[in-house]
């Protein structure tokens, strides 16, 4: 069975005004309209491309020791990367297929499944483009529910195969997520057994680990070679507004994560086979803080064509999302208060990276350091 989807009515609320389509791909000089000027300002970049040693975590989902692995990444980056996670490979290759057809079709052909201003599924920008002056170096395609109405649109007589691989997939990240879920909230001490946690599986917990009432989306991101890179910006930095996010990417870098303490950008190196899992908004309200959820962006490439596919995984949309009682005491009061994705999704398309903040109820306590206080980024 497909996840249940992701709450719609907060898009609706908020619409998104849609620059007209540029074809990238055609490009052949960079249009001022797309010409960013702080992409390396705002903090130094530290990664493998200049030779630090500093890297995102790679966890072993087949280790015994891989819940408190996964807390150490979480608390320390916001981030990290699972091998043995029991994706097939082909799958992965199948997925990074199906977003490449789609994307290498003519721009009047994708139009045709254009999303609505105020609507969620389909070809379209960026839904935080509408907060930059300046607009990004990418395109991307939403699948929230069945892929078929879409699909149809794009290609009337040949949509089979592309919704079958988009279903296959769905599937098995649904029993991926869930299972990284359990474990990121294992590594707090937390049990299935809790009743603040009943909604992640309300039939009972299957032996996939995934939590059956959880919901979910898909997000494919197509970042074309770009003609001068340094002044362009494929995704600009933002959390995700999701209890976590699985992304699988191409072998192109661009991923880049603000490091924990926010003084520096680190690129997500790809890695054979391995998925990366960001921390998301509403996980770092469970956690009372204690996990970041991740500032991330997409950076973009002279000679060669990126794809990302993300799985962006929350709650129930009715379930209301707070600081979990077992985190929380005399010393460490909660520091959020409830809201649900549906009230988050609408809090975040207004005030983008002013949401966590706009639903804080006190300051961090003393000594710790809240990394998701990311108003002063400067981001465009």
């Amino acid at each position: 069975m497909p996840s249940r989807v992701v709450p719609s009515d907060s898009f609706r609320a908020n619409p998104i005004n849609h620059h007209k389509f540029l074809d990238l791909s055609s490009v052949k000089e960079l249009p001022e309209t797309h010409a960013w000027t702080s992409q390396n300002n705002d903090y130094p970049f530290s990664g493998a491309a200049d030779g630090s040693s500093e890297t995102v975590p790679i966890v072993d989902l087949s280790s015994g020791n891989a819940t408190e692995l996964i807390g150490h990444a979480c608390k320390t980056w916001g981030v990290f990367q699972v091998v043995n996670h029991g994706i097939p490979d082909n799958l992965l290759e199948e997925i990074e297929a199906a977003g490449s057809s789609l994307f290498s079709l003519p721009m009047h052909q994708k139009l045709r499944a254009a999303r609505a201003a105020d609507g969620v599924s389909g070809y379209g920008v960026a839904r935080i483009s509408s907060f930059f002056s300046k607009r990004m170096w990418s395109e991307g395609f939403t699948i929230v529910g069945s892929p078929l109405e879409n699909a149809r649109k794009i290609w009337p007589d040949d949509y089979n195969k592309f919704c079958q691989t988009i279903e296959d997939y769905e599937k098995e990240m649904k029993k991926l997520a869930g299972r990284l879920m359990w474990l990121m909230l294992g590594s707090l001490g937390i049990t299935k057994e809790e009743e603040e946690v009943k909604w992640a599986d309300p039939k009972g917990e299957s032996e996939s680990g995934s939590g059956s009432g959880c919901a979910a989306a898909l997000q494919m991101n197509s970042y074309p070679a770009c003609p001068d890179p340094d002044r362009a910006m494929g995704l600009a930095a933002h959390t995700d507004s999701t209890i976590l996010t699985v992304l699988h990417q191409s072998n192109i870098s661009g991923l880049q994560v603000l490091r924990e303490g926010g003084n520096r950008w680190v690129t997500v190196e790809p890695h054979p086979g391995a998925l990366v899992v960001h921390v998301g908004d509403l996980m770092h309200i469970l956690s009372n803080g204690s996990y970041p959820s991740v500032l991330h962006r997409a950076v973009v490439n002279r000679t060669r064509h990126r794809l990302s596919v993300a799985y962006l995984y929350g709650p129930p949309s009715g379930v209301k999302i707070s600081p979990l009682s077992k985190l929380v005491d005399q010393f460490n009061p909660p520091m959020y208060r409830p809201v649900t994705w549906s009230e988050y999704l609408g809090t975040k398309a207004k005030h983008f990276d002013k949401a966590l903040t706009s639903v804080r109820l006190c300051a961090p306590r003393v000594g710790f350091v809240d990394t998701n206080d990311h108003s002063s980024v400067r981001v465009g």
